[in-house]
């Protein structure tokens, strides 16, 4: 793993030698042997050596830098040969890495864990290939690490040890990133985004972190949850990581209290998040923190003379879209609101609260909805024809009356299931396609703005969509609760900076598709000696980089000196504009 020196005082004087520490896979544990049995320090100065223990340093310092040389070839020809692509598009997240200096902090954390490698570079390291290449931690090591330009070369047992290490400190982590975000682009946080997601385990047992719930894939596995918070620009702001079993709704009040200890956010913050985090206690909780909220609420859930009022044909107002057809229609109201909230002696009580109500209706989503009920009742009349059981309807069994019958068509103790199509239930799902309710406690904010507000949110399912998908962030083949933690952390990052990236530096003219696809399409191969070739396709984006970078990325030739320049630009982000969602 690494060479060190090694000292020891006896009676005859100071004894030094050059010791390797290694894997030894019968203990489970780090090792160590003597490699070179150097003498006595007196023994060494009689010899001619001023300095024994700076000389012998020095030559540990070597040994070292040889054996990191030799194993990134070795990792570089099982990747491709002898020239093989080397990865290049990191650089810009690395150049924001340096801009923010969020690593320079980082590097004291290790420091209470008693770690002997940079935790920061490792995690740098991560982030990079997350974005360039994701897959699996032991191919990142065996694949992706060694094609990286400017990897450190860890060890894969160190890999791990940080994972769970990092996992273990991931807010303090999520801390140091948002204070050197601030110092850069201060944080809006008037407004802020939360919303939840959850991700699979293929695993048979439960354990402390990852627990049997509500899918979001409606699978039975065991699942970890996650909250994700984002600043009013849409950027990542926090993360919670909890266990499957656990109610989402509460993670909204933790994530906004940690954002405000760890952050050092004051002043009010507008809360946005989706019905699902809806429920009285989160309204409470804003309100008695003096913040306010947007949230969205079910119309099925509505009471009825509510209902009658969104569905009644007096009081719309058409939004036009670009084109000019109506893109939505909406409708308001102002009033005090009945909310039941725990009191002190644990029973519930009835509040009333100052709220607007906007109720919406848009074609577009009542189409998509439309569409989504006639599947399902086509499935379920497919399921009925078959005789299916039950378990099979799925979704589709909210359409499905379920009747226990006897021969005589009669319900004694239960013995057939028969099934039929619940008319009532299918006519009242079609009749509210494409309708909605925001709530919210900004009763003076224009009911446009609220709508644009609310449906800002799909910014925050864009993120996990790009954690998913772009990032690979499961299947997750990591087995412990903080090496989990690790895993998700890694991703958050990623996430965070790409989103830093097409926002504060793009300028939001680039989709984090393209974004990604440069980063994992710029590459180079060697073609000979301190010569590369330029792998990477023509592109506008590729175009803005080298204008802000003022590096030759578009060039087919690339000298050593080039990429390493490429590797340490500093981006020009005096010469970008912002832009926002």
């Amino acid at each position: 793993m690494a060479y060190f020196l090694k000292k020891s005082t006896n009676k005859k004087g100071l004894y030094l030698q050059i010791y390797e520490s290694f894997y030894d896979p019968a203990r489970r544990q780090t090792a160590h042997r003597s490699v070179e049995a150097l003498g006595y320090e007196h023994e060494l100065r009689q010899a001619g050596i001023a300095d024994p223990v700076a000389h012998f340093k020095a030559k540990v310092d070597s040994m070292n830098a040889e054996r990191r040389a030799r194993k990134t070839e070795e990792r570089a020809r099982r990747v491709g040969g002898s020239t093989p692509e080397r990865v290049l598009g990191h650089f810009p997240f690395k150049a924001l890495d340096a801009r923010l200096g969020a690593l320079g902090d980082l590097r004291y954390l290790q420091l209470a864990g008693g770690l002997r490698f940079s935790v920061s570079d490792l995690l740098s390291e991560l982030v990079y290939a997350r974005l360039c290449a994701p897959c699996s931690k032991r191919r990142t090591f065996h694949d992706v690490l060694p094609s990286m330009f400017g990897s450190e070369g860890f060890s894969l047992d160190r890999l791990y040890d940080g994972m769970g290490f990092l996992g273990a400190e991931y807010p303090k982590v999520i801390e140091a990133y948002n204070h050197a975000i601030a110092d850069v682009w201060p944080r809006e946080t008037s407004r802020t985004y939360f919303d939840c997601t959850n991700f699979y385990f293929e695993i048979d047992r439960e354990d402390e972190l990852r627990r049997k719930g509500p899918s979001k894939e409606r699978r039975a596995d065991p699942i970890v949850g996650m909250g994700l918070l984002l600043d009013a620009d849409c950027v990542p702001l926090g993360m919670r990581i909890y266990p499957g079993n656990e109610s989402e709704k509460p993670v909204l009040k933790r994530a906004i209290d940690e954002m405000r200890r760890r952050a050092g956010v004051t002043g009010k913050v507008v809360r946005v998040a989706d019905k699902g985090l809806n429920c009285a206690d989160n309204v409470a909780d804003a309100v008695l923190s003096g913040d306010g909220y947007i949230f969205s609420k079910s119309v099925k859930q509505l009471p009825r003379a509510e209902l009658a009022w969104v569905l009644s044909d007096e009081g719309w107002v058409d939004v036009a879209g670009v084109d000019g057809q109506a893109r939505y229609s909406y409708k308001k109201v102002v009033g005090d609101f009945e909310y039941k909230v725990n009191s002190e002696n644990g029973k519930k009580r009835a509040v009333a609260l100052p709220e607007k109500r906007v109720a919406t209706y848009s074609p577009k989503l009542a189409k998509k909805q439309l569409a989504e009920i006639n599947r399902q009742i086509e499935k379920a009349r497919s399921l009925r024809l078959a005789a299916a059981k039950k378990s099979e309807y799925g979704d589709s069994a909210r359409y499905v009356t379920f009747t226990a019958v006897d021969a005589d068509g009669e319900v004694p103790d239960g013995m057939q299931v028969a099934c039929s199509l619940n008319r009532e239930a299918i006519e009242r799902a079609r009749s509210l396609a494409g309708y909605n309710m925001i709530v919210t406690s900004e009763v003076n904010m224009p009911a446009s703005e609220i709508y644009d507000a609310y449906h800002n949110l799909w910014r925050i399912e864009e993120s996990f969509r790009v954690m998913k998908s772009q990032l690979d962030a499961r299947p997750v083949y990591l087995q412990k609760p903080n090496s989990i933690k690790g895993h998700f952390l890694v991703c958050y990052i990623a996430v965070l900076l790409l989103r830093l990236l097409q926002v504060k530096v793009l300028g939001n003219r680039y989709s984090s598709e393209e974004i990604v696809a440069f980063a994992r399409g710029f590459r180079v191969v060697e073609a000979s000696p301190r010569k590369y070739v330029n792998l990477s396709r023509s592109s506008s984006l590729l175009d803005e980089l080298e204008r802000l970078s003022g590096q030759p990325l578009g060039n087919y030739y690339l000298k050593k000196s080039e990429v390493d320049a490429i590797l340490n630009t500093k981006l020009d982000f005096e010469a970008t504009q912002d832009g926002v969602s």
